[in-house]
């Protein structure tokens, strides 16, 4: 990616240009120490003058009002404040991401000031030399300084640096940001820099303009102007912007032409637009291109016929894809197109900025559409793309932190799809996103999680946790069998990617990592844990199985076993649980093979997972309440067994037999009053309790024996 840089022969100001201001994609205003506002039109390449100031006015800076806010026109969007200096001036001011914080310069540090009274202001030593600029995004929430120490930073809104450039040669006079956030340029003496939202930089351009003392991108986020020393104003757009998706590699080489390079082959294609190019993105065998007013629909199988529709209105600021179809969002909402260019849903919820959405806090599936709520960062909002209404309950997701990065998981079956995010501690959690009334369980599966990422044909997540790179070759484990999680994952140093790397994509087994640097570092993992999901989302278990041998790994048994027991598949859980030494459960799943009902084997396959509630539930829907009491003496929920012992009328005995047996090996003495209550002048008779216990068991064999259980949903071999 580079800019393209333009200057007129002659400057049209006479003094230096101190501030430039767009008012659309194609018109910019610039002030000068001239005293001179001149507009400039690039479309018609026309300079007119607008006003001259009074010759005591040296302006500063320039801010028009926007014309929409969260996609709504504003009636005063033909009016903008200038501010200008009587020779002490404040060097740099912005406004934080929500309105309520004030960032600005004072000498050598860095300030934020919240608006309401009595807040705790924000203050940190950020150069060694005087500030002369700073910009704080909305989307991204990153501050960018800069110094007469002749260098540029990039900082969290904690005040956290997060990249430091090394010294230039003259100092920083300006620094701006992209609309989205994924871009910033650098302006000094001679010197124009178009950067990464992570501080490396893309490139450099070296254009006789003396300082570049103010940067102002375009709305579209496309094209730069830059306010000159000598009197000029320097424009630059951005190109040879690039995507790549397996085979495929595509460059952006002008603003309306991209190149299409299949590196199979070498054939190449070239693509030409209407209006300039402003978002496009590649994965899922389609390329999807957005420009100032229509939409493109490419497939990778045939380059010559797009689809092309027109766009409703607002530049698209984001466009994610998923298998079936994809979303774009603009200024006034979210839209879900099939490949066929067919308006699917939009969704939308209470208080929606679409404006300050990005990759990190939207996620898109094949069913389902994930938006973290920028008014409250701990709720995510889950909603089913083909209706485009919020998911089971309509509440929804809220974690007790605030929420940085949220990712959908790809593949299976929409009541099985989990989503994974990263809390602002750095800790990874996955859920699922079917909630239905019922509080479902938010598990944490890593800590210190920089960046993480799923792959797009099987439910295989990987993340760069603190030194470690991890892949989490079967995530839903934690739901299955949580002490057997370390066994199905992947770890490997992470020392080589350097400080801040970021996951760009995990497509097959490759997963393409850039180093803060700006480099990209392909790594391949093992093919067979993808094979085995595919084998598993089949049923072909003896398939399954046969993998597993052949390939001989811990981490593939392990994977297994755990697949096995969420598909209720007991047998070829017993074997994988066998190969990997956990001798326990193998006892475990036996037991349950020679349960009398198939209900009993059921409920006992969840108290397998840990899922106590729904085994309890499971029994008492069916009538087996002696077992239901049982499972809760067993695991010692005494309360709990005597609670349905009493409603029920049966086996209080047997609860208070199990309970006095448990206190006598322990020595103890019972100190429970509803257990002393029921034990008045009760006696124990061990005999008799075996005796009903019996009959219990041989009367659900006699109900299991009427009425045949169907084996499709449990497999057991008795």
């Amino acid at each position: 990616m580079r800019l393209k840089t333009s200057l007129l022969k002659e400057p049209k100001h006479k003094e230096l240009v101190s501030c430039v201001g767009w008012t659309t994609a194609d018109e910019l205003y610039s002030c000068s120490d001239d005293h001179q506002i001149m507009k400039w039109n690039l479309l018609t390449s026309e300079t007119t003058r607008v006003v001259k100031l009074p010759d005591d006015i040296y302006p500063i800076d320039l801010h028009w009002f926007p014309r929409s806010i969260g996609g709504k026109k504003q009636s005063h969007a033909e009016s903008f404040v200038l501010t200008s200096s009587d020779g002490t001036p404040v060097y740099s001011v912005a406004w934080g991401p929500d309105s309520e914080k004030v960032l600005y310069t004072s000498g050598k540090h860095l300030i934020i000031k919240p608006l309401q009274p009595n807040a705790k202001v924000l203050q940190w030593k950020a150069h060694d030399g005087l500030i002369l600029k700073t910009d704080w995004n909305s989307v991204n929430d990153l501050i960018l300084s800069a110094g007469e120490d002749c260098k540029y930073k990039v900082w969290d809104s904690y005040g956290r640096l997060l990249y430091s450039s090394q010294p230039h040669e003259y100092p920083i006079t300006s620094v701006a940001w992209t609309v989205d956030g994924e871009l910033f340029a650098v302006g000094s003496f001679h010197t124009l820099r178009l950067c990464d939202k992570t501080g490396w930089s893309y490139a450099l351009e070296k254009p006789n303009t003396g300082s570049i003392f103010n940067i102002a991108w375009s709305i579209d986020g496309t094209q730069l102007a830059g306010a000159c020393g000598n009197g000029h104003v320097i424009f630059a757009h951005v190109v040879e912007q690039r995507w790549e998706w397996k085979n495929f590699e595509i460059t952006l080489i002008k603003r309306r032409t991209m190149e299409v390079h299949n590196v199979i082959n070498d054939a190449v294609d070239l693509l030409e637009f209407r209006d300039r190019v402003i978002k496009a993105s590649l994965n899922y065998g389609h390329l999807v291109v957005s420009t100032s007013l229509q939409c493109y629909v490419f497939s990778t199988k045939n380059w010559n016929t797009p689809l092309i529709f027109d766009l409703k209105e607002g530049t698209v600021s984001l466009i994610l894809q998923a298998e079936r179809h994809f979303l774009l969002v603009d200024g006034g909402g979210l839209y879900l197109y099939s490949y066929e260019g067919r308006l699917i849903s939009s969704p939308k919820f209470p208080g929606m900025r679409t404006d300050i959405l990005n990759v990190q806090t939207v996620s898109l599936s094949n069913d389902t559409l994930a938006v973290k709520d920028k008014a409250d960062e701990k709720v995510i909002y889950i909603f089913e793309a083909l209706s485009g209404k919020p998911l089971g309950d309509g509440k929804p997701l809220t974690h007790k932190a605030e929420i940085v990065e949220i990712a959908l998981d790809q593949k299976g079956l929409t009541s099985e799809r989990k989503i994974a995010f990263i809390d602002k501690n750095r800790d990874l959690y996955i859920t699922s996103v079917k909630r239905f009334g019922k509080e479902q369980k938010i598990v944490k599966i890593g800590t210190m999680v920089q960046t993480l990422a799923w792959n797009d044909t099987s439910n295989i997540l990987c993340g760069i946790q603190d030194t470690r790179f991890t892949v989490w070759y079967y995530p839903n484990t934690v739901y299955v069998d949580k002490d057997l999680l370390p066994k199905t994952l992947y770890e490997k140093d992470a020392s080589e990617f350097s400080k801040n790397p970021q996951i760009v994509s995990f497509v097959g087994n490759q997963i393409t990592i850039r180093r803060a640097d700006g480099s990209l570092i392909h790594l391949n993992i093992s093919p067979y844990p993808a094979i085995l999901h595919e084998y598993v989302s089949s049923s072909k278990w003896e398939d399954a199985v046969r993998l597993c041998r052949f390939v001989k790994d811990q981490t593939m048994w392990a994977c297994l076993a755990a697949m096995a027991v969420a598909n209720k598949d007991m047998a070829t859980a017993e074997i994988a649980y066998a190969s990997i030494g956990e001798i326990d459960k193998v006892q475990y799943i036996n037991s349950i093979k020679d349960l009398p009902s198939k209900e009993s084997r059921m409920a006992h396959i969840l108290l397998f997972s840990g899922n106590t509630q729904e085994a309890e539930t499971l029994l008492l829907q069916t009538g087996l309440i002696y077992q239901a009491i049982q499972v809760n003496i067993n695991l010692y929920n005494w309360d709990r067994a005597l609670e349905l012992a009493v409603k029920h009328k049966t086996h209080v005995d047997t609860v208070l037999a199990y309970r006095q047996k448990f206190l006598e090996d322990f020595g103890k003495k019972e100190t429970n009053k509803r257990f002393l209550q029921y034990a008045e002048g009760l006696e124990v008779d061990w005999n008799k309790i075996k005796a009903k216990i019996e009959m219990e068991i041989a009367r659900e064999r006699e109900r299991a024996a009427a009425s045949p259980a169907v084996r499709a949903s449990v497999t057991v071999q008795q």
